[in-house]
Parts: C-alpha cells; sequence; structure tokens
C-alpha cells in the first residue's frame, strides 16, 4: 500500500480506494469511477485473459505442487508434469476435516474475545467493525490439537491426506467465489469495490465485485484472509513434522527450522491482526476468486511446500549453518515488523516520541507521506524483511532441488507486482507528491538494486 501516511483530521483511518487526487470524490455512477473501472480492467492481472487462465492454471500447479513434493525426485522440471489421477483426489476424511475446519474457525471468529476495532471510513461514509480475535483463534486450535492428539489422533496423517486435501480446498474456492458473484448483485452499489464492477463477468468473478461481503456481522473476507488458511497452514506443518518423526524415529534440525519458522510467521500476522485493515486487500480488492482461492487453497498448500518435502527429503545441517540461517530470519524479521510498527505508530499517533522526529512530505489530500526511518530506506521495507523470512525458510532445505525454493521465487514476483499496482495508486492519488517522495526514496524494495 501507499507509504506511511497521516490525516491530520483523522490519523487513523487510510484509504486505498479513493486513488484520486485531492478532495475529489468518486461516486458509482462519475465518469473518474467508470473511467477507473475500465482502466482496471486493462491493467490488473492481465485484465480479461488473466481472468481466464488463473483460475485455471493456480489450481493446476497446487496440485502439481503437491505431488512433486512427494514424489522421490521433487522435479518441478519433469516433462509431462506428474499430475494426480483423479482417484487420488478424493478421499471422504478431506472434506470432512475441511468443512469442519472452516466451522471451527467460523465459530472462534464469533467469539466475544478480544477488542472490536473499526475499519477505514468508506465511499458511503461509515465504517465497519471487524472482531481483533484472531490469535485467541490460534491458542484455542493449539489447545484443541493438543487434546486431539492426547486422544490418539493421528495427525501425521496429513502427509497422506495433503493431495485430498488441497483437492477439497481449491473445490471449496470455487463454489465460495461462485457464492459471492452471484450473491454481489444485490448489494448495494456503493459496497461495489473499484475495479470490480466492471460489466465484464469473467473478470467480475476473478477480482470480485463486492468490497466487503457480509452475513449480518460475520465479515466473509476478513474471515478468510488470515484464520482458516493460514492457521491451516501451520496445523498442516505440524502434521508433516510428526510424519518425519513416524519415518526417521525424531524431527529433523532441518524440519525444526522450517516450522518455528513459519509458526512465528503466522503467529505474528494474528497478533497484529489489527494492521490488516490498512492492507490492499482489505481496502482496495474486491472478495472474488482471487483472494477466496489465495486464502484457502494457495497459502495453506504451497508454503507448506518446504515441510511437506522434507518429510521424503530429509536435509543435515550443522550447527554453523543452522546458526546463519536463524541469523538471517533474524534480521528479516526485524526489519520486516519494525517498518510496520512505524507505520503502524505513524498511522495511529504521528506525535508519538518514537515516531515524531521522522520526516515527512506534505499531499494535496491533507496527509503526511513518512520519508525517514525504515521508509526512508526502501519505499517498502516490510517487503524487503519478508523476503529475507523466506529465504530463511526455504535454506533449511539444501540445494538439491528447485522445489523449496517455489515459495521465494513466487513471493519476489508477487511483491514486485503489488509494489507496482500500489505504485500506481499512489501517483495517482498524490501526484507530485508522491514524485517528490520517489526522488527522496529511489528504491523500491532492494537497496541499491531496485
Amino acid at each position: 500500500m501507499c507509504g506511511p501516511e497521516v490525516s491530520g483530521s483523522d490519523r487513523v483511518s487510510f484509504s486505498a480506494t479513493d486513488n484520486t487526487p485531492g478532495p475529489q470524490k468518486m461516486t458509482p455512477n462519475s465518469r473518474a469511477f467508470k473511467q477507473k473501472l475500465s482502466d482496471d480492467t486493462e491493467s490488473e492481472f492481465g485484465g480479461t485473459l488473466g481472468a481466464v487462465c488463473i483460475p485455471v492454471f493456480l489450481p493446476l500447479t497446487v496440485l502439481f505442487l503437491v505431488c512433486v513434493s512427494r514424489s522421490p525426485d521433487a522435479s518441478v522440471c519433469q516433462w509431462p508434469p506428474p499430475l494426480p489421477f483423479m482417484e487420488e483426489l478424493w478421499d471422504p476424511l478431506a472434506p470432512v476435516l475441511l468443512l469442519g475446519w472452516m466451522a471451527l474457525h467460523a465459530l472462534l471468529y464469533l467469539m466475544p474475545v478480544g477488542k472490536v476495532t473499526e475499519g477505514i471510513v468508506l465511499r458511503d461514509g461509515k465504517r465497519l467493525k471487524y472482531p481483533i480475535n484472531g490469535f485467541h483463534s490460534l491458542c484455542i486450535s493449539t489447545l484443541l490439537l493438543m487434546l486431539f492428539l492426547r486422544l490418539g489422533a493421528h495427525l501425521e496423517s496429513l502427509f497422506e491426506l495433503f493431495l485430498p486435501l488441497a483437492a477439497s480446498a481449491i473445490a471449496l474456492s470455487f463454489l465460495l467465489s461462485f457464492y459471492l458473484y452471484i450473491r454481489s448483485f444485490w448489494a448495494p452499489p456503493h459496497d461495489l469495490a473499484v475495479g470490480g464492477n466492471t460489466g465484464n463477468p469473467l473478470y467480475d468473478f476473478f477480482i470480485g465485485r463486492e468490497l466487503n461481503p457480509r452475513i449480518g456481522f460475520f465479515d466473509l473476507k476478513y474471515f478468510c484472509e488470515l484464520r482458516p488458511g493460514l492457521i491451516g497452514w501451520a496445523v498442516i506443518n505440524l502434521g508433516m513434522l510428526m510424519k518425519e518423526v513416524e519415518l526417521q524415529g525424531s524431527p529433523s534440525l532441518a524440519m525444526l527450522l522450517v516450522v518455528s519458522f513459519q509458526l512465528l510467521y503466522v503467529a505474528d500476522a494474528l497478533w497484529n491482526e489489527e494492521a490488516i485493515l490498512t492492507t490492499m486487500d482489505i481496502v482496495h480488492d474486491g472478495f472474488g476468486f482471487m483472494l477466496a482461492f489465495g486464502d484457502l487453497a494457495w497459502v495453506p498448500f504451497t508454503y507448506s511446500l518446504q515441510a511437506a518435502y522434507l518429510v521424503k527429503h530429509p536435509q543435515t545441517l550443522s550447527s554453523l549453518q543452522a546458526l546463519a540461517i536463524v541469523a538471517l530470519k533474524v534480521v528479516g524479521y526485524t526489519i520486516f515488523r519494525r517498518s510496520n510498527s512505524q507505520k503502524n505508530q505513524f498511522r495511529r499517533d504521528p506525535t508519538h516520541p518514537s515516531v515524531s522526529k521522522l520526516e515527512t512530505i506534505a499531499t494535496a489530500t491533507g496527509k503526511r507521506l513518512l520519508v525517514s526511518g525504515w521508509w526512508g530506506l526502501v519505499r517498502h521495507p516490510n517487503y524487503l524483511g519478508d523476503l529475507f523470512m523466506a529465504l530463511a525458510w526455504s535454506l533449511p532445505c539444501g540445494f538439491s532441488h528447485l522445489l523449496p525454493y517455489f515459495y521465494v521465487i513466487y513471493f519476489t514476483i508477487l511483491l514486485i507486482h503489488r509494489e507496482d499496482r500500489d505504485e500506481r495508486q499512489c501517483k495517482a492519488k498524490y501526484g507530485l507528491a508522491w514524485d517528490s517522495y520517489c526522488q527522496r526514496v529511489p528504491y523500491r524494495i532492494f537497496p541499491y538494486i531496485y
């Protein structure tokens, strides 16, 4: 999203949906709004072509990668690719576990614990309320898993169910996306996403027509963003660790590093759940196939590839190698967490001692762009830290195969694409002030490189 900013009249709100410079407003029937829809259709994710190809090739990619992670040679360059037979995709236990997991987290979402906070100001002037209890959900999920294990549950069976669970999650993503698309036609115009109401059914299905689809208080996009898929990723990792123990007798250092690094990442995201309310996913993108598939299928089944790979391809790490990998993780996490914390603190209270002396640039919207501290190093220091952490949890898998580094490669491409979308939005919103910021901070993600 655009660089850290603060408004003189509202120090908390941040709107990436208002992409026009200055105080100009965008309404569903305005010329600017319609032009924005046309521009988004042509530019976002390849427009219609991307909306047709991505829902076909990304599910196939997930199934391919899951198959490769379980194969003896683990080569992503095999031809023809080792796609599974239809009978391998089905296990009656898989959809039962998946739907049970979704139901559990829907109940945890509704728990009257934690605080309730408001999101950004929407186009109709209202602010939605969100329960901040994701970390509570993680803790309760952990206690329930410990109870099930004490009762004799075999979590290592997730390794055998990995493929049918992925297939079930893909099917659920499609079903949810169709539901979201159909229900969006009953939503009022001001509840539609700026770029998702183009009139092109293929593109709108993919990108999402409705910005914040809700069933009463239950926000479907916010629920899927951090809960079932993200926590499910950690549970799948634990199942892979237990499968390695079953096969090898004890967990390897490599597996312990991967599982602990990724658990820290999940816990950090849920501990800082409130910060997601200002991300591009929540404030700009509609809820369609892109986010539904990403949240429910892509995250838990491609982010866990390192742990799945180590089950059949164990690695031995020396103490020195392990220390170097831990050091990289610590550096990445420090950059990621401190830059995000600085941004969030600046938005909440720019007079706080930790940020009050940082240099800013005024914009025509009345907000200010932060141009010093972590955000004076590069325009997206949180992305830089994220990539360091991604590399740290791939390195324990060694260098024999490319598969464990799929996440690093994909995530680099994703963040560069995301940064490009953000740059265009910020340029439209801040105009000359954004040009000045780019001159002051010329590097986007990698200092002195990009």
